[in-house]
């Protein structure tokens, strides 16, 4: 039996009661603490903290300003916290309205001169389908047709300056209004909309302008603009 001791301080290799150390271990979630004798859970900036809460999601275009909306507005729907859209079918009763508001004076006032539009005689079999989408003139129906496209601008450049509503769509209870951010459209964009619709419906090829822009009120995707809303980034919406 050897009589060599181990050095002091240094236990045998060994040793029952070394404490050895220990692994690593996944954690087990947060502790709670447990007094000043106790453990103390994970020190700050433990990468087993718990993560901060995500920073909330951006308000919606519409969630603030004229409409007052609300809602989560995660990016996702793009028509969240926006009033509805308005309905095609009253859209067209309202512009109809609109444009007997300004033809039936127009045609009226032009009586004495002629008249604002002239009938011509298609008896003679030259009329072919393209007649149907395009307009021809005359030095007096296109003196009219200019006369009426400054009319027509005009009147609504004004009102959908003025509150959004021009008086068809005040009856039909629709507004115009910016589609970022619900405002009434300032006078540029009120006008661009203006010129956009009714530049091609008075002086180009008006059955055919109004025929694309009826479809695209019934297809467009999300928000149901016609060429003139696209060019002025505006949207048609209903109203309490």
């Amino acid at each position: 039996m050897s009589n060599d001791q181990p050095t002091s301080g240094q236990p045998p290799e060994e040793d029952p009661f070394l404490k050895k150390p220990q692994e690593p271990q996944e954690p087990q979630g947060p502790r709670e603490p447990q007094g000043p004798q106790g453990p103390q859970g994970p020190p700050s900036g433990s990468p087993y903290d718990s993560a901060p809460p995500p920073p909330p999601p951006p308000p919606p275009p519409y969630d603030s300003g004229p409409y007052g909306g609300g809602g989560p507005y995660g990016g996702v729907d793009p028509l969240a916290g926006m009033p509805p859209l308005g309905e095609p079918g009253k859209r067209i009763l309202a512009r109809l309205i609109d444009f007997l508001i300004i033809s039936i004076p127009l045609y009226l006032i032009s009586l004495p001169w002629g008249g604002a539009v002239e009938m011509r005689d298609n008896n003679s079999g030259n009329s072919n389908f393209s007649d149907v989408f395009s307009q021809t003139y005359s030095g007096h129906q296109l003196l009219w047709s200019l006369i009426g496209l400054v009319v027509y601008v005009g009147y609504d450049t004004y009102f959908t300056h003025k509150d959004g509503r021009t008086i068809g769509k005040r009856l039909l209870k629709l507004r115009v209004a910016m589609l970022n951010d619900g405002r009434v459209p300032d006078s540029g964009a009120s006008f661009l909309r203006a010129v956009v619709l009714w530049l091609p419906a008075l002086l180009c090829c008006p059955c055919l302008w109004w025929l694309i822009n009826i479809v695209l009120m019934f297809t467009d995707k999300p928000y149901r603009q016609g060429l003139h809303d696209k060019a002025a980034k505006t949207v048609v919406v209903q109203t309490d």
